[in-house]
This record gives C-alpha cells, structure tokens and sequence, in this order.
C-alpha cells in the first residue's frame, strides 16, 4: 500500500537513538528516574521522546534511550523509529494501515504509536534494513538524512 500521498509531510525519518519498549504490570511502579526524565522533555540527558499508555492490563512505556535511564529499560533498547514527518492532516485516513502493510508482507514486527502531529512505527534494530527497502520499494520517502549503514538516519 504505496502512502496516501506523496505530501513531504509524510516522507519518513529514521531517527537516530534506539527506543526502548518496556511493559509493566497494572500497578508496578514505573522507576521514578523515567517519571522525572519525562516531566523534562530531553532537557539535562533525559530521552526526547516519552510514551506511557495505562490500560487495565498493562502499561506500557516507551521511550528514546538516554544516558542516565534504568539498566531495565536499556536492556529494551532494541527498536529503532521510523517516524513520518508531519505534522498530518486529521483527515487523512489509512495512513498507518498504509506504513504497516507493507512491513506485514516483509515480516518486519512493528511497534506502532501515534501523536496528535504525526505517527511513529518502531521496528527491530536488527530489521531496520529490511523496512527501509521495503517501504522505498513500496513508494515511501525517505527525508533527506545521513547514510549510516546503508540505512537513512535523520539528522536532526
């Protein structure tokens, strides 16, 4: 599924730091250290990128790797974000379906998020070669970025 349209709001970024996804059971503590890195926002070495989704279940935290974070959580760095630019239109549709299908067909796992700007798909370190040439080959766009391993890696 080729992307909705070819919009430089929807060409893609590879950002450059490892993201960790972590789960918690319903009522584990979430390390204080995360909660206080996420009322910075990246500022003094805390990660630029926070996501924490409670449901009855679960709770889910994930996150850009930084410096200082819980051996815990850098033990789950091993994703890497593929995000799309943005910021969206909130009339566009089918603009996940159209990122992940493509990965589905390839076997690339995906880890997917979205924000009121922009959507983010996380994939497996060791698969991000694969998604990249699968999501070209597909008629995606890569913003212009550094090559790093052959991989597109925004500079930001």
């Amino acid at each position: 599924m080729p992307p909705p349209s070819q919009n430089p709001a929807l060409h893609l970024l590879v950002l450059p730091e490892p993201f960790f996804v972590v789960k918690l059971q319903p009522g584990q503590e979430i390390a204080p250290c995360v909660l206080q890195d996420l009322t910075r926002g990246g500022e003094k070495g805390g990660g630029g990128f926070f996501s924490v989704t409670r449901t009855s279940e679960e709770v889910s935290v994930v996150g850009e790797a930084y410096r200082w974070m819980p051996k815990s959580y850098e033990e789950q760095s091993t994703w890497v974000c593929v995000k799309i630019r943005g910021p969206m239109e909130h009339s566009l549709t089918g603009v996940m379906a159209s990122l992940t299908a493509p990965l589905k067909a390839a076997k690339v796992p995906v880890f997917a998020l979205s924000t009121w700007n922009t959507d983010y798909v996380l994939v497996p370190k060791e698969m991000l070669a694969d998604a990249v040439t699968t999501l070209e080959r597909d008629g995606w766009v890569f913003a212009q970025g550094i090559k790093g391993k052959g991989n597109r890696v925004a500079r930001l």
